[in-house]
């Protein structure tokens, strides 16, 4: 139990860290802060030998996107990484993305019950280590005897009597309330979690084998039959002629067929999208370039997604299909319509936005369609390679993370309400009319684009609406910037600009 001393303290001392860094306080460099006492306290709780520049400098790295900004975006990939640099020091890290995600995922799902097993465990350490009762009660005695010495020297000292006058017993109770109490046991369950890292057992039901078959004449178990063997020996040969349906449909001639129906039909769509999206024909009667768009943007990723699956069981690595030329050519045709209907999808979406406007949901969904085209183009590469699907799902973990690294350090509620703002049709002229509610929704990071917006049109009715809403959440923005933990280099960027842009500008520029 001596072993875990310092980690019970670092855990104890980042509790108190974090109710005065993050409790009750507003979002900002604070918790890049409490982030970085984390990895103070594994590194000086690691076991000698472990600790390496390159781990510190990857979760360092790991803990950057939240000094831009705060979201949940930036926060998953800081836990992400502090459970991966957790897990190296530990020595139970695995090589390759996929071993650990799936290492990072287990360790975070199994955190709430970490600290509470070994709490239990180490209560029933001490009850058998009777040395250890026998050093509290020695201490007992000390503490008694300095309590009232303590009280003594209040009434003899002046000074010392002062000093314990600050000590208010009430007002400290005053502050623990049951949100406080959770707040430190949700810190304590996760910093514990990350202070000993330990992988959760996988349940018996996933370790258990496959049922052995007795021998009547014998009575002995004999091994579990496998493959056809395990299907002929099946009661009514029901076993065998499911196989044997199974092995039809998913033959050679069936996965060809199906190819070469796959392929007509995507060409199809493929010219009916470059018609009617880049041609300039005419749609029918009645529908819209706007419901063209909307329809199809979804469905076709929908639709992309199925294929790639289809791929994916069909052509397993090392698989006779898999060597087959005419098979991986019809893949690789097929695979890139794919690829061009996701670039349709892409394109449907802007079409879409041109005229409905911007938002969140939309810009996922353009990084979404990205990510499934580089997805499709992954798999192709995995057939051309010869690699495992091990090695692709590797590839498709690496380019999520890096897309989403990325996506930390941009802003997309600018990016939005400046789209929003310079193509609406008050400024335009076409398009659809500003949302003034959503771009409020947006935050202060609107207020450069309010700006723009109350420039071009200051003639507008609704002007003096937006200056009101422009200067609230100015005012709110700058009152939680006078706490010092709510800096941020974002935050930091448009304090900047509001210090050099006091007021909006209703005077159009020549």
């Amino acid at each position: 139990m001596t072993s875990l001393t310092p980690k019970a303290i670092a855990a104890l001392l980042l509790v108190g860290a974090a109710d005065f860094l993050l409790f009750h306080q507003p979002d900002g460099i604070a918790l890049p802060l409490f982030c970085g006492l984390i990895v103070v306290a594994l590194v000086a709780t690691a076991v000698r030998g472990a600790v390496q520049v390159r781990r510190v400098a990857l979760v360092l790295a790991a803990l950057l996107p939240m000094v831009e900004a705060i979201s949940p975006l930036s926060m998953a990939v800081a836990l992400f990484g502090l459970a991966a640099f957790a897990l190296s020091l530990s020595g139970r890290l695995r090589v390759g993305l996929a071993g650990m995600a799936r290492q990072v995922g287990a360790l975070l799902l199994g955190a709430p019950l970490r600290l509470p097993r070994d709490m239990m465990r180490a209560r029933k350490a001490a009850k058998r280590a009777s040395a250890r009762s026998g050093t509290i009660a020695i201490w007992t005695l000390s503490v008694a005897l300095g309590a009232v010495f303590l009280a003594l020297f209040g009434a003899a000292n002046p000074i010392i009597d002062r000093w314990l006058a600050l000590l208010d017993v009430w007002l400290l109770l005053d502050l623990i309330s049951i949100g406080r109490i959770v707040f430190w046991l949700v810190v304590a369950a996760l910093v514990w979690a990350l202070l000993r890292p330990r992988l959760p057992r996988l349940p018996r039901w996933l370790r258990r084998k496959a049922p052995a078959v007795m021998y009547p004449e014998a009575g002995k178990p004999a091994p579990a039959l496998q493959g056809t063997e395990a299907g002929n020996a099946a009661p009514g040969g029901k076993a065998e002629d499911a196989g044997t349906l199974r092995d039809v449909i998913f033959s050679e001639g069936a996965i060809l067929r199906a190819l070469v129906v796959f392929n007509a039909m995507f060409a199809v769509q493929t010219v009916l999208d470059a018609s009617y999206l880049w041609g300039g024909v005419a749609l029918p009667e009645g529908l819209t370039y706007a419901g063209y768009a909307h329809r199809g943007a979804y469905p076709l990723i929908v639709t992309a997604l199925l294929a790639a699956g289809f791929v994916l069981v069909t052509l397993r690595p090392g698989s006779a299909l898999s060597a087959n030329r005419l098979v991986r050519v019809l893949v690789y045709v097929w695979i890139a319509q794919n690829v061009v209907l996701v670039i349709s999808s892409i394109l449907r979406l802007d079409l879409y936005v041109g005229i409905y406007s911007l938002t969140y949901w939309r810009v996922a969904a353009f990084i979404w369609m990205g990510l499934v085209g580089a997805g499709l183009v992954l798999i192709m590469a995995r057939i051309a390679l010869g690699r495992s699907n091990e090695w692709l799902l590797g590839a498709n973990l690496a380019t999520l993370g890096a897309v989403l690294y990325a996506c930390c350090f941009i802003n997309f509620a600018t990016i939005i309400a400046n789209y929003n703002v310079m193509h609406n049709r008050e400024i335009t002229g076409q398009g659809y009319s500003l949302d003034q509610d959503y771009l409020r929704s947006l935050g202060p990071a609107a207020i450069p684009a309010m700006d723009v917006f109350l420039e071009r049109t200051p003639g507008l009715e609704t002007a003096g609406r937006m200056v009101m809403e422009r200067e609230i959440e100015k005012r709110d923005f700058l009152a939680r910037q006078q706490n010092w933990r709510a800096w941020g280099f974002r935050n930091w960027r448009l304090a900047r600009y509001l210090d050099a842009h006091p007021v909006p500008v209703l005077v159009p520029t020549p």
